[in-house]
């Protein structure tokens, strides 16, 4: 890859960046500099400071201190739409979209014009025209609900194309995104700098960045510790040790073993998500001990349903047993006395308190039992010395276990409730999207973790949208679309193009590990 040829003048800059936040400094003196025609990705740890820049350069923020300057003239930001009028925008990883609402719609919200009346065919043929321009595949007609999640990123990047952006921060973009999805992505990236606009790229997958930047940040506990690197003078072990100053597994070692008894069957399981529309439509599928079974698919198509159902959190129709006991359709609680362990995607409203300490959110499977129960009341000398040993021995980076759950980073946050988790001593546990959001260094230790429960007999439902951790930890994968299994691999030699065409929609067969294919329906609607 070619890096653009250096200016004399960068599309934008920063300088001496200063950021303070009540006991930390998220930026410290930090430059950053980005060419015109170029993707730039930015790396970095949780708690890396690289939000908080990209905040500050995207007018959601104002630096303590330093410059921003764009094609050479200083400029202050008071909001993101001071930033957008100078044609700088962001890309958030949570989109911030109106669902009801159509993409034309979305595209126009907040703008002055048109002021009065809305000319849609007009205002549609615009989006279109656009969309067509930088490969954008969306239908302008079509209401935010029925998009996918790739489709409504796309609708992100058109709201600022369409008020003129030249510069694009797009905030974990591929964190959602099937194999094919993000090689779209990345092909609507280099039509847009191939006009002229410049990308700073946030992601926590090495091997993209290095497929997809023009030059590479890293920074590391505020600072830069690498600035403008090109793609061919480094590597992913090189990135990962600048990240977090030590050596990081690449892959963490998955050893053979053969599973024990069924612990999970999923039989002919139905469920509606919360608009009441059809989530899981007769899903079976089973989990041994001492197994991790992967379920690929992306975002919206009920894993979250799945996940929820063998949980205790929502109602369904079908059999759902652990070890032979039935669990669906039953409270949570009842999930839990029968040996079920939940790892949420939502670490913070369904996973943790996040106003209580880390001392009363590691106890909470565990107050009504003792050593922590004495009779009706909580024995807080044996619950503190519970949370602290589980602090210790999960390495839960905080103060002490009276901090709120609410002011640790992801990563951290993330081991506390696996090690509440765990302590409990699961027979199952459905863990989902374990490592969405975190560096490569929480990575690593989450995979530790889960190869362990593995080995020691635990049954694993591991449930992600990032097909290369699937294929790392997973002994066998389930492909789930609309709501179906329309696919089943044994992890040695699968494919992972096969699989990520079964996640959107495409192929028309699946197969049995050691089996010759058979058709799956993939993509068949009821």
């Amino acid at each position: 890859m070619t890096s653009p040829a250096p200016e004399s003048v960068p599309a934008l800059e920063a300088r001496g960046i200063v950021k303070a936040f009540p006991g930390i400094v998220a930026n410290d003196d930090v430059d950053f500099d980005l060419r015109s025609g170029e993707i730039h990705a930015l790396l970095g740890e949780n708690g890396a400071g690289k939000s908080t820049l990209m905040n500050i350069l995207a007018g959601l923020y104002r630096p303590d201190a330093g410059e921003i300057r764009l094609d050479g003239t200083p400029v202050a930001f008071g909001s993101p739409r001071d930033a957008i009028a100078a044609g700088l925008g962001m890309v958030h990883q949570h989109f911030t979209l109106v669902p009801s609402q159509t993409v034309t719609e979305n595209i126009l919200l907040g703008l002055d014009t048109p002021r009065f009346r809305l000319n849609a065919g007009r205002s549609e043929a615009e989006v279109a025209r656009l969309a067509d321009q930088f490969g954008l595949r969306v239908d302008p007609r079509a209401k935010i609900w029925q998009l996918s999640v790739g489709e409504q990123q796309r609708v992100e990047i058109l709201k600022l194309l369409y008020r003129g952006a030249r510069i694009l921060i797009m905030d974990e973009p591929t964190a959602v995104l099937a194999p094919q999805e993000v090689d779209e992505l990345f092909r609507t990236l280099r039509s847009m700098t191939a006009d002229g606009r410049s990308v700073v790229f946030i992601s926590h997958k090495l091997g993209e960045v290095l497929a997809i930047a023009d030059r590479i940040t890293v920074m590391r506990r505020g600072v830069v510790t690498a600035a403008g690197l090109s793609p061919s003078e480094t590597s992913t072990t090189d990135l990962a040790r600048r990240m977090v100053g030590r050596d990081i597994l690449e892959t963490v070692q998955r050893t053979a073993q053969r599973p024990g008894a069924r612990v999970l069957a999923v039989k002919d399981v139905a469920t509606d998500n919360d608009r009441g529309l059809p989530a899981l439509r007769g899903v079976s599928l089973d989990v041994a001990a001492g197994e991790i079974v992967g379920i690929a698919a992306v975002a919206g198509n009920g894993q979250s349903e799945l996940a929820q159902v063998i949980t205790g959190l929502r109602s369904c129709r079908g059999s759902v047993t652990v070890n032979g006991e039935e669990v669906g359709n039953r409270m949570a609680g009842h999930a839990i006395r029968h040996g079920v362990a939940h790892v949420p995607e939502d670490r913070t409203g369904v996973g943790s308190s996040p106003n209580l300490s880390i001392a009363d959110n590691l106890i909470m499977k565990r107050y009504r039992d003792a050593p922590v129960a004495r009779g009706w009341f909580i024995d807080d000398t044996a619950a503190r010395a519970l949370a602290q040993g589980l602090k210790d021995e999960y390495a839960i980076a905080a103060p002490s276990i009276d901090t709120q759950a609410r002011l640790l980073s992801g990563g951290n946050l993330q081991r506390l409730i696996f090690a509440r988790e765990i302590e409990s001593g699961p027979k199952l546990m459905v863990a989902v999207q374990p490592t969405r959001g975190l560096d490569v260094g929480a990575i690593e230790a989450v995979h530790r973790v889960l190869l362990a429960r593995r080995e020691a007999g635990t049954a694993i439902l591991l449930i992600s949208e990032d097909l290369d951790e699937i294929l790392a930890l997973a002994d066998r994968i389930d492909v789930l679309y609309e709501g179906r299994v329309v696919g089943s691999f044994g992890a040695e030699g699968a494919d992972i193009h096969e699989i990520g065409l079964l996640m959107t929609g495409g192929g028309a067969a699946a197969r049995e590990p050691g089996e010759a294919a058979t058709a799956a329906g993939a993509g068949t609607n009821s």
